[in-house]
């Protein structure tokens, strides 16, 4: 690149040309700034936008609970939206598979989006297995240590097994499904979440409403549901 076509887009840019920036496979980027920010969008919603990551076994019950979540949260006025695992691989995740680097890429997606989503204001809920520790802490980092509210919902493999809402579990045993997660590829735990939904009483279980509400009482406690 010559001095002349340097200029060019400086003028063009109105910025210094050394302000172009390199991120991934992306090249010659710059970011816009816009003049309404996060905490004006959170006015207007009169609540603060976060990522409430729902982690556990297939069948433990992450798509019923953020379901009654985002049902009790509705009806206190508060703006949420759900992306489910499943429902995100009908679209924007259509192209992945099922194998490690593509679970991986498929959480670095929904990490993304989720990003966008709270820096909108919103409190978005994820209802994902996401088995893997550094993939949960990839989509942690992405956003400001508050914004992140991990909830394991500790549910044993037994119960999630004796559910097996999808069937899924029989054909992982009848060898039918490879790379299942809990039977024969890993699943690992929260080291560190905010919240633990667990399992009491045998095969009983909380109910959604009520670990709902556990939820909630976090975000009252910890100021999410004011601006």
């Amino acid at each position: 690149m010559n001095l002349i076509h340097l200029s060019l887009i400086t003028l063009l840019l109105g910025k210094n040309v050394r302000d172009l920036s390199t991120n991934g496979n992306s090249t010659n980027i710059l970011w816009h700034e816009c003049p309404i920010q996060k905490h004006d969008r959170q006015k207007i919603l009169q609540q603060k936008g976060c990522v409430i990551w729902i982690t556990g076994l297939s069948g433990s019950g992450k798509s019923t609970i953020a379901c009654a979540l985002s049902r009790s949260l509705h009806s206190r006025g508060k703006l949420t939206y759900i992306l489910d695992g499943d429902n995100i691989r009908h679209g924007l995740n259509r192209d992945l598979s099922f194998r490690a680097e593509d679970r991986s890429e498929n959480i670095r997606r929904i990490g993304e989006v989720a990003k966008l989503l709270a820096d909108a204001g919103v409190i978005c809920i994820t209802s994902l297995i996401s088995p893997y520790q550094k993939d949960r802490d990839a989509c942690r980092a992405l956003l400001p240590k508050e914004d992140f509210i991990e909830v394991f919902l500790d549910v044993p493999l037994a119960v999630c097994e004796a559910r097996d809402p999808k069937g899924l579990y029989k054909l992982a045993r009848a060898g039918m499904i490879k790379g299942f997660t809990g039977i024969d590829d890993p699943y690992e735990p929260p080291c560190s979440c905010e919240i633990v939904l667990q399992q009491i009483k045998g095969s009983e279980c909380m109910s959604p409403n009520n670990a709902a509400e556990k939820v909630i009482s976090y975000l009252e406690k910890n100021g999410y549901l004011r601006a």
